[in-house]
């Protein structure tokens, strides 16, 4: 991991959809950058990349990318949720580091084995977690552990996002439960790691999940109440849902401790709506990048031009990575911890709806 790498490091992109296309325009963008390869299924993709990025070499398949022996440093792994574990063990075991777009996996045991297999080939893995790198974010970073807030109190998270058909049309993989994942996977998963960033482990998790506008469109819910408690103090309520008409409305943490309270907020978590520390003014904060821009709707801060600068500075021993497997991995463990509440959530109701079959039968 220690090795000096040349003065531009190469990069090869698999699933160049919407996010995929932005990895590659900000690897041609980077003068520390290269990029070597372009990879997809879908047809014509080869075609069409000749004419998008000439003089870049595109593949049909990971396989056949793999089997050209390309030399590269560095996958990026942008393909649907349920590939990035066997992408990223494959680029791995070919010895290339990975960026790994959110979420790193859709259960824990894959999580744990992409990690596993990282450390064995010494290669690293940079889970996408673009959040960190927000000014907001960065300095409500600094202010948590710098202990100014005394003990931490309450914190409470608001996601209210729009994804209608708009976002399901046209791919056999989003809202489909065992590609997909669920909401908390594909939208959210950066909002849970932001809270593993800040304030660490949760325990006590209670939860309620429903599907309000999204039955003809996902196998999972559109909306839930969670509320736990952090391992090192505080409570938290993780409020989200996708069922918010036609755009996004918010994006928001808020904080109240021993010795202040905080809220940042808008569209997409870009501003501190409030602060009121004891003896503390706000420094005045970089101005947000905007947010990604899928045309019919928009998500989280666009960041990703600080991702692929942190993984060009830590493969030249520079800094370190921003968000690291075990990161990643204990993001994907929360999620599921939060998810095991809605098959406990189903069971009650099944158990509720079979008593009052029995009490029907019994006044017959």
């Amino acid at each position: 991991m220690a090795k000096r790498l040349p003065a531009k490091v190469k990069f090869a992109v698999v699933g160049v959809g919407h996010i995929g296309g932005r990895h590659a325009f900000l690897i041609r963008n980077n003068p520390d950058a290269e990029l070597v390869a372009l990879i997809d299924t879908r047809p014509g993709f080869v075609e069409e990349a000749a004419v998008a990025y000439p003089g870049v070499p595109a593949f049909s398949s990971l396989k056949t990318f793999l089997a050209a022996g390309v030399p590269a440093d560095v996958l990026c792994v942008c393909t649907p949720n349920y590939l990035h574990y066997p992408h990223t063990i494959k680029g791995l075991k070919q010895g290339y580091h990975v960026v790994c777009e959110k979420p790193m996996a859709l259960d824990t045991l894959h999580a744990a084995e992409m990690l596993a297999v990282a450390e064995e080939k010494q290669r690293h893995i940079f889970c996408v977690m673009q959040n960190r790198y927000s000014p907001p974010a960065v300095w409500l970073k600094e202010v948590v552990e710098s202990g100014v807030l005394g003990q931490l109190y309450m914190v409470q998270v608001n996601c209210f996002w729009n994804r209608d058909e708009r976002y399901y049309s046209g791919t056999n993989w989003r809202g489909c439960g065992k590609q997909d994942g669920g909401t908390l996977f594909t939208q959210f998963s950066h909002f849970v790691d932001m809270l593993y960033w800040l304030f660490g482990d949760i325990t006590n998790i209670k939860g309620q999940f429903r599907d309000f506008n999204h039955q003809q469109l996902t196998d999972f819910e559109d909306s839930g109440f969670i509320q736990f408690e952090f391992v090192k103090g505080g409570l938290c309520s993780f409020n989200y849902t996708t069922a918010v008409p036609r755009q996004n409305l918010e994006s928001s943490i808020t904080l109240v401790a021993e010795n202040g309270s905080i809220k940042v907020g808008g569209q997409y978590m870009n501003k501190v709506e409030y602060c009121n520390i004891l003896n503390y003014e706000v420094p005045e904060l970089q101005p947000c990048q905007p947010a990604n821009n899928y045309g019919a709707y928009t998500g989280s801060a666009a960041n990703h031009q600080f991702v692929i600068e942190n993984v060009i500075s830590t493969l030249r021993n520079e800094t370190t990575a921003t968000t690291n497997a075990h990161d990643g991995l204990k993001v994907v463990e929360m999620i599921e911890r939060i998810y095991s509440l809605k098959k406990k959530e189903a069971t009650g109701v099944e158990a509720k709806a079979a008593k009052e079959r029995v009490l029907s039968d019994d006044g017959e």
